[in-house]
């Protein structure tokens, strides 16, 4: 008889908790939305961080909540940011291509340094000291920060010790720009053919007497530009892309080579 009443309360027992773990699991489910594995698939999976969500399932999440768009994904391909937008049933906008561009040209040949630095080799470190071994407080340090954190190896360290962005490589995803202790990335449009070089905002004597090829904020550029798309601010020459028509003209008055055209996908300076 008492093994009969212990059955029977066990199994009562059973059949409430299974009650209320049924009702717990109809009344607090959560409903999936079934285009988040379509929009998922589409996505590139690289994770960056770069849309400022917490990797491709977080991104995927926020489009379908609303809280980001399409466009914010750097790497996204142009055939698969229609997919995506058809999915959601939103119109894609249209993405202008950039890429991110080195603001300057010092390097091992043209960059003085002030002293000899020995230490934890990583930009970050470096500029910690003294703001860096180059006599140029601006300029590019040169340990490759950038290089490591490219997610999609779209930056090496070339000859003179700087980085060089390889174009076709380059999504924008914007890492270098938060990477660089100095601040010395922006990221471009792909169809403008020149760019300033130099980050300085020193005067012209100091800027010389540290690097040969810095802007000493002599206005040429500015006076001749024919759209007035480049403006000498604080000291350094810097370029407005919304209006810049691509007529070189700055690149071709810059007495000190500052301004560097883009050929063959590369940055190179006159002369």
């Amino acid at each position: 008889m008492v093994i009969l009443v212990s059955a029977l309360i066990l199994g009562g027992l059973g059949l409430l908790f299974g009650a209320a773990l049924a009702f717990a699991s109809k009344k607090f489910c959560v409903v999936s939305d079934p285009r988040l594995e379509k929009v998922l698939h589409e996505l590139p999976g690289a994770n960056c961080g770069a849309c400022g969500m917490p990797g491709c399932m977080g991104f995927a999440e926020g489009l379908l909540h609303g809280t980001c768009t399409v466009e914010k994904c750097a790497v996204l391909k142009e055939d698969q940011r229609y997919q995506i937008a058809d999915i959601l049933g939103v119109k894609a906008q249209e993405k202008v291509k950039k890429v991110a561009v080195l603001h300057c040209h010092g390097g091992t040949k043209r960059a003085k340094l002030k002293f000899i630095y020995r230490g934890l080799e990583t930009c970050t470190a470096v500029s910690l000291v003294m703001q860096g071994p180059q006599s140029c407080v601006w300029g590019c340090i040169g340990y490759g920060d950038c290089v490591r954190i490219c997610p999609f190896g779209a930056i090496t360290t070339g000859d003179e010790g700087l980085p060089v962005v390889d174009q076709d490589k380059c999504l924008a995803c914007g890492k270098c720009v938060e990477g660089c202790p100095k601040q010395l990335f922006t990221l471009v449009p792909a169809d403008k053919t020149y760019a300033v070089r130099c980050k300085s905002a020193d005067l012209g004597k100091i800027v010389m007497q540290a690097c040969t090829i810095g802007c000493i904020s002599c206005f040429k550029c500015q006076k001749s530009c024919p759209v007035g798309a480049i403006k000498v601010v604080d000291n350094l020459a810097v370029i407005d892309y919304n209006i810049c028509t691509n007529s070189g003209e700055c690149y071709r008055v810059c007495p000190t080579k500052a301004i560097a055209k883009k050929e063959a996908k590369r940055w190179r300076t006159k002369g």
